[in-house]
């Protein structure tokens, strides 16, 4: 079973950049059908969708975080990162890393514990 765990600074100031590392286990980053997801969830808010990195290295953003938003990968460490650029206190959320291996009619979902994030000055 794939398993995700979130790490990075939990306190960041206004237009510093946000970097987050999902160290993955359970399975390769790089396994066939694997989506590599970034999910957050702001205070007293709904999920909302940032975006994710194919088995194959390709890309998708959300429309509203596209400008701001890059997520890499070290296939080498199992790692997955998040970077958001210029970020507010708009960006203060828990962030979530996920998984997801989706073929023909099969899905399944692994997501890693959330990290809390604050920006603040």
């Amino acid at each position: 079973q794939v398993q995700l765990q979130e790490s990075g600074p939990g306190l960041l100031k206004p237009s510093q950049t946000l970097s987050l590392t999902c160290s993955v286990s359970g399975d390769s980053i790089t396994a066939n059908d694997y989506y590599w997801r970034w999910i957050r969830q702001p205070p007293g808010k709904g999920l909302e969708y940032i975006g994710f990195m194919s088995y194959s290295g390709s890309t998708v953003y959300s429309p509203s975080l596209k400008s701001r938003t890059s997520i890499s990968s070290d296939a080498s460490k199992n790692q997955f990162t998040l970077q958001l650029n210029s970020v507010t206190p708009e960006d203060t959320a828990v962030y979530y890393c996920a998984s997801r291996k989706a073929y023909g009619d099969y899905t399944e979902d692994h997501w890693g514990q959330g990290a809390q994030v604050t920006v603040s000055s």
